[in-house]
């Protein structure tokens, strides 16, 4: 995604109007040259990368059975207000046979299935097998920016930006750092149950990036805006990730592509202080970050571990 306008986030307008495009492409002929593009692996120098990326977002084993109210895709249609997440799986279920069926639960998704089902989230922990995850919602989630101010040049300060909403770990963050001299800590709900001081007005992504630390705290799944602070020159700051997505949040390491802190933030001044007096480490872990990105940077490449992703779905359960 690349659509910035000038608050720095993806245009809505040029998504759906791509997607609006999208529609009108006769499925039929994408049909007819899929067993050509998925057969395009065995050729690729990265045949063993895309391969474990398939296997890391399905954890489907053979056998594995599908519900009665499973959708066909024939049968899969626009509903409600997630047109986000049915345009964004709709673009690679086209491709397959429309008797195919899935299952799907859209939305910030923070349980595991009871049957395997397409989704945005899933918690890192545990046995998530039953969440295969697809890039949905990516025109809010995948957002790289192109930050040209070097790290020692920022503020020394953090920052946070975003709704809390009753989040118990966002409320938490603002008790301890509302008003700290250290920390640009603003919320952009308009409660009444919140004190008025912690409310500030919306900023351009653009904005964050005068800061050197910008903290990425999860809301009701993942942190929407870990990608984009993860391509700048500043530092992505946050505890361990309960939940991943497409980018796969799981797969990060601590102290090497962003700053962790503990869940209560009790030491984030304590972090802030270290690498603002050891600039070369700071550096290292962006130098970190910025290649972590560059795997998601290349459309083809996404579009077949996509692709590939969908037809292990079905292949799995039995139905190719």
């Amino acid at each position: 995604m690349a659509y910035h306008f000038g608050s720095g986030k993806n245009s809505k307008l040029l998504y759906f109007t791509r997607n609006a495009f999208r529609m009108a492409t006769p499925k039929s002929w994408l049909r007819s040259r899929l067993p050509a593009i998925l057969a395009e692996l065995e050729n690729r120098p990265d045949r063993e990368y895309i391969i474990s990326r398939v296997n890391y977002y399905n954890r489907l084993s053979a056998g594995t059975v599908l519900p009665d109210d499973a959708v066909r895709l024939k049968d899969f249609r626009l509903k409600g207000n997630r047109s986000a997440y049915f345009f964004d799986s709709y673009e690679h279920a086209r491709w397959f046979n429309p008797s195919l069926r899935w299952k799907y639960v859209f939305g910030d998704v923070t349980h595991v299935p009871e049957w395997p089902a397409i989704v945005k989230s899933r918690p890192v922990a545990g046995n998530n097998a039953n969440s295969v995850l697809i890039n949905l919602d990516k025109a809010l989630h995948f957002t790289f920016l192109n930050d040209t101010t070097p790290f020692r040049s920022k503020s020394d300060r953090a920052i946070f930006r975003g709704l809390v909403d009753s989040k118990p770990h966002r409320i938490m963050f603002m008790d301890k750092y509302a008003g700290h001299p250290m920390v640009d800590a603003g919320i952009t709900d308009r409660l009444p149950t919140l004190p008025s001081e912690w409310m500030k007005e919306k900023i351009s992504l653009w904005k964050h990036l005068e800061y050197k630390f910008i903290m990425a705290l999860e809301g009701l799944d993942v942190a929407t805006n870990l990608k984009w602070v993860m391509s700048s020159n500043s530092v992505a700051v946050m505890p361990r990730p309960r939940y991943e997505t497409w980018f796969m949040e799981g797969t990060l390491v601590p102290g090497y592509h962003y700053v962790e802190v503990m869940n209560d933030y009790s030491d984030l001044i304590e972090k802030m202080d270290y690498f603002t007096h050891h600039p070369d480490e700071a550096e290292q872990i962006l130098h970190n970050a910025h290649e972590y990105i560059s795997q998601f940077r290349n459309p083809q490449r996404e579009r077949l571990i996509a692709l590939l992703t969908l037809e292990k779905y079905f292949r799995m359960t039995g139905q190719l």
